[in-house]
């Protein structure tokens, strides 16, 4: 391999797929037909796995322009005999061209075997943006016929090129809604849209355009010293998706230009549905070998598009073998019998007699898979497969969990060794402190135990890593274990006998009901509990009513040197562009009427963070956090001063109406200022959670021991931690794409942590900000006020 990035073709050899698989087809710009049989497997042996396939010819095309050249003198003769005026041609009543349907004569695809694997590509001379309402009304009609006959023939995939410009909106709405059009022509097959990352000179399409062939409107180029608006592009896609209801079968076909934009807009791409990514041939440079290479951002840009969990499919443009090498198919008799040197020629091109050469373009493709980085511990099959996979929250204390969820928690290591470090950490520093343990030990003469409780042991991991603390500390521990789940509860109890030796005092009850431990030899004296574990953190930290529960057990800590683990967490949020989940729950609202209304569980992944960090408005925004234990209990106190929180089931007290307000100190509120310095599209806010297990209280500086799953902290504080997906908050209307908004738009968040005293739910609000002066800003747009209140977690 040379040093900028090209290589030998013959001296790489094949190594197991441990990352991404390049999947490689072949667009040829000008091939007027599709490939015969015998081209195609040609094609295949040059190392290409697809190829791109015309619906329709050159005949076609001719008889289209004839048909709107005929229907031009045809007018003018009407003109002629009828004395009409230029104004009086124009009157929208007057009958315009009709494309006949198409003949045998028109195409030469048609269904076969290898149908499927075709990319069908429409033709690129229709204009459906074009202000002539005739051309634009003959490109909507050839887009209709060819998309509903590929439909037909049974092709799975079809590439429309896409607009040429991006106007002032109204010829991109022209084709938006010719597109939406095709969606229902071509019912069964996705229909992609060829967009170039950015308006970089020469990187659309090269055909002649019916508008081009009529008038200048279209054949004028534009100025090469204009500067150019990175996002206008990306504008015209946000249209072309958005008039289509963000349907499930609409996809990008993305050029790759030969200079690589920002990263700002990389990552807005990536985001977006891709299915194709489309790389010239002049993107490719020569190394000093000769051979084809990409630059090394190509390099990362493709490596980092090829992470997406649907894998985009590459296609090489116009690299060749070219339509008139691939119409030369050897004789029969020549292929047995090669002369001499064809059959050398051929060994020492690893290929049959007569067959094409592995293409130079798709060789070095196939060594840039090999250079990929190898997947890493958080891209397995199993994780892979959750990227941006809806999920709804869990509801431990509704719902009794199955063992198979437990066994997934458990298969991270990172989360447990962090607990059993906290754990270590707080017994060490107990004796350092010299602080009172609350456990009898067997005997009156028996030095005192400090009481551990687990409280939601699940199947047990915590109990595990709390005894191996124990022993790695020498701390003796009096061990309890609270299970409220019958099922876990019956693993626990073999658990006990099997692997703990019977050393841990398992109850079954839900822990806000526990008594207490009692003291050992003594039945009824209750005692307290020096160290409290607990694993309840939901993916926004407090979504799985880690407070409610904690208020219900946290009164048998023993007072005050009793400690919770975790010591506290923050929530977190940053709005996001997410387009994929945002047609997902689109495309279920039939059946999912609170779709919009749910925080999902999802392992965001194509996602663009549309917040830039700046001073004093970071892009990630804590929203709110809670702290263990709490010196005084709202419940307990609530008792005090009104006796049996039974009687006050209707407000009255400050609450929501119908609480007693005995769970209003566990309500939350944050309004958060994010800066937007780039046009776009906000679907919804990502949440997530940070927690301090353990901070040292010895005054020694030392630092916390945490668990982390915000982006920007999760490889310091506790890398390849999967237990926790990230939390989305949709949203169902914030567009802030308008082109007086492309810099210094403010969101505005707010956000509401809300209980009755039985369940917990979040609302949230977006408003949309943008400065029109110095000191001034105005509001320009905000979505509606969205509640969880119908699916919210019950307490």
């Amino acid at each position: 391999m040379s040093s900028d990035g090209g290589l030998n073709p013959e001296s790489e050899t094949f190594e197991s797929q441990s990352r991404p698989v390049f999947y490689i087809g072949q667009h040829e710009t000008n091939r007027p037909e599709p490939l015969t049989d015998d081209q195609y497997s040609l094609l295949l042996n040059t190392g290409f796995r697809f190829v791109t396939a015309p619906v329709t010819n050159q005949r076609f095309f001719q008889r289209v322009v004839d048909l709107h050249k005929a229907y031009l003198k045809e007018r003018e003769q009407w003109a002629q005999e009828h004395g009409l005026s230029a104004a009086q041609l124009q009157n929208p009543s007057l009958p315009g061209p009709v494309v006949p349907t198409l003949t045998d004569e028109d195409t030469s695809l048609y269904p076969s075997d290898y149908i499927g694997s075709l990319a069908v590509y429409l033709s690129p001379w229709i204009d459906l943006c074009s202000s002539d309402p005739h051309i634009a009304s003959i490109s909507r009609q050839v887009l209709n016929l060819e998309a509903a006959y590929a439909n037909w023939c049974g092709a799975r995939t079809i590439i429309i090129p896409g607009p040429r410009k991006d106007d002032d909106g109204r010829g991109i709405a022209q084709y938006a809604r010719a597109i939406r059009e095709a969606l229902h022509s071509a019912g069964r097959a996705n229909i992609v849209i060829h967009m170039p990352m950015y308006r970089e000179p020469g990187l659309d399409e090269t055909a002649e355009t019916l508008s081009s062939i009529f008038g200048p409107e279209n054949g004028t180029k534009e100025d090469a010293s204009k500067e150019i608006d990175l996002f206008t592009t990306w504008d015209s896609w946000n249209t072309i998706r958005s008039v289509c209801n963000y349907s499930m079968r609409l996809f990008v076909a993305l050029r790759i230009p030969r200079r690589v934009p920002e990263k700002t807009l990389q990552e807005r791409w990536f985001a977006e549905p891709l299915h194709y990514l489309t790389i010239g041939k002049d993107v490719f440079q020569p190394n000093r070998a000769g051979h084809p290479s990409l630059s090394k951002h190509h390099q990362a840009l493709i490596n980092h598009y090829m992470r997406l969990r649907s894998i985009p499919w590459i296609i090489l443009c116009d690299v060749g073998p070219r339509p008139e090498e691939l119409s030369i198919v050897a004789e029969p008799m020549a292929v047995d019998f090669p002369s001499l040197a064809e059959a050398t020629q051929a060994l020492k091109e690893k290929r049959k007699p007569h067959m094409p050469a592995i293409n130079a373009h798709v060789a070095y493709m196939k060594f840039l898979e090999r250079q990929q980085p190898p997947y890493s511990a958080m891209e397995t099959p199993a994780l892979t497969s959750f990227q941006d996979w809806l999920q709804p929250p869990l509801q431990p204390l509704a719902d009794n969990l199955e063992s198979a969820t437990y066994e997934v928690f458990e298969g991270d290591p990172v989360k447990y060794d962090q607990y059993e470090k906290a754990i270590a950490q707080a017994m060490l520093e107990w004796r350092e402190l010299k602080k009172p343990m609350s456990g009898e030990g067997p005997t009156p003469d028996s030095p005192r135990e400090l009481v551990v409780a687990v409280a939601g042991a699940g199947r047990g991991p915590l109990v595990t890593r709390a005894l191996r603390a124990a022993e790695a500390t020498r701390t003796t521990i009096q061990m309890w274990a609270l299970e409220k789940n019958q099922d876990a509860y019956v693993y626990l109890l073999r658990k006990n006998k099997v692997e703990w030796g019977n050393k841990v005092n398992l109850v079954k009850t839900d822990m806000r009901g526990w008594e207490g431990p009692q003291a050992q030899g003594y039945e009824t004296l209750i005692g307290k509990v020096d160290i409290l574990i607990t694993e309840l953190l939901g993916s926004f930290g407090d979504n799985e009513l880690s407070p409610e529960c904690l208020d219900g057990i946290q009164k048998h800590l023993a007072r005050p040197h009793g400690i919770s683990i975790p010591h506290s967490y923050t929530a977190h949020l940053s709005p996001i562009s997410t387009p994929r989940l945002y047609a997902d729950i689109s495309s279920r609202i039939a059946t999912d009427p609170n779709g919009f209304e749910t925080p999902w569980v999802v392992r965001l992944f194509a996602l663009d963070y549309v917040a830039q960090k700046v001073p004093g408005h970071p892009r990630f925004q804590q929203t709110w956090e809670f702290v263990h234990p709490v010196p005084i209990l709202r419940t307990e106190q609530f008792v005090e001063e009104h006796g049996d929180i039974s009687r006050y089931t209707t407000g009255g007290v400050g609450s929501i109406a119908g609480a007693s307000g005995s769970n209003e100190h566990n309500a939350r509120h944050c309004h958060l200022t994010f800066v937007c310095p780039t046009r776009g599209v906000i679907h919804g806010l990502a949440g997530f959670f940070e927690s301090v297990l353990y901070a040292s209280q010895t005054g020694e500086g030392k630092d916390p021991i945490e668990i982390s799953i915000l982006p920007d902290q999760i490889d310091r504080k506790s890398k390849d931690m999967i237990s926790w997906f990230p939390i989305f908050f949709p949203l169902k209307v914030c567009d802030s794409s308008s082109r007086s908004l492309a810099f210094d738009t403010e969101l505005e968040v707010s956000m509401w942590r809300q209980t009755d005293d039985s369940k917990v739910w979040y609302e949230w609000l977006v408003e949309v900000y943008a400065w029109v002066g110095p000191k001034t800003r105005i509001k320009v747009g905000a979505s509606e006020l969205h509640s969880s209140r119908k699916v919210a977690c019950l307490m």
